[in-house]
């Protein structure tokens, strides 16, 4: 009964995880894990990305070039990671998948392995850790309905839309703010003043390339070209903003 009982329970989290992944388009995977010291160390990056694709993803490394579509809206793919859960003895590792506010989307059984040379060690620990991903079936659901963000060609003048996209709440377009941020570091991020001084924001780091979480509200801040895009929710209204950082 217990054996049974265990068995429903993966297929059930399995189709929940599938579905949820299945939402996502793209996945970017860090060229340095949090647990290397250098990028690409063991080459454990490149196998990461090599293994999304293996198993249907548009995979991309967070320093190779992007898709319009992507390098515009961030939240169009998820963040793909292996995390170390290594022993003494036993190299162990997990994949994890998190969508752009920082959030778990998926999690992977744990992958081991007994060889004791690092490089091979956590590349069999990966595969292992992989066959979970595996059992995702990817597949892109591109019937999956998204709240776009605006074009910069509308974005020249403050706009309210009041209108509804099904099941998503309505966005205030927000110009171009002309006014400069200065970044000033704090514990894992930074604050961002304006000129007066005071404080706008406080961002949190990622493990993606210019790409920000901020602390005391729900949304992302991600560099587009040379422009910083904000987008958070207030009040159930998304609001989009631009700005100009000084780092």
């Amino acid at each position: 009964m217990k054996k049974i009982f265990f068995i429903l329970l993966f297929v059930t989290t399995t189709v929940f995880c599938q579905k949820k992944v299945n939402d996502y388009k793209y996945v970017i995977v860090p060229t340095r894990f949090d647990f290397l010291k250098q990028e690409d160390q063991y080459q454990a990056n490149s196998l990461t990305k090599f293994l999304f694709k293996k198993y249907g993803f548009n995979v991309f490394l967070d320093n190779e070039k992007l898709p319009k579509e992507l390098g515009d809206n961030r939240c169009l793919a998820l963040t793909g990671t292996i995390k170390d859960d290594s022993g003494m003895f036993t190299v162990k590792t997990i994949v994890q998948l998190k969508d752009c506010y920082n959030n778990i989307v998926f999690t992977s059984k744990i992958g081991k392995s007994k060889l004791k040379d690092y490089q091979k060690g956590y590349h069999e620990a990966i595969r292992d850790a992989f066959k979970s991903v595996q059992a995702i079936k990817y597949k892109y659901n591109s019937n999956k309905i998204q709240v776009v963000d605006i074009p910069k060609k509308e974005i020249e003048a403050p706009v309210i839309e009041s209108a509804k996209v099904i099941g998503a709440a309505a966005t205030k377009k927000v110009s171009i703010d002309s006014n400069v941020l200065y970044a000033q570091p704090i514990n894992n991020g930074f604050q961002l003043v304006n000129t007066k001084p005071e404080r706008v924001y406080e961002i949190l780091k990622t493990s993606v390339k210019d790409v920000f979480v901020f602390k005391n509200k729900k949304g992302i801040l991600f560099k587009n070209e040379n422009a910083w895009t904000a987008e958070y929710y207030e009040k159930d209204m998304k609001i989009v903003k631009h700005f100009t950082i000084k780092f």
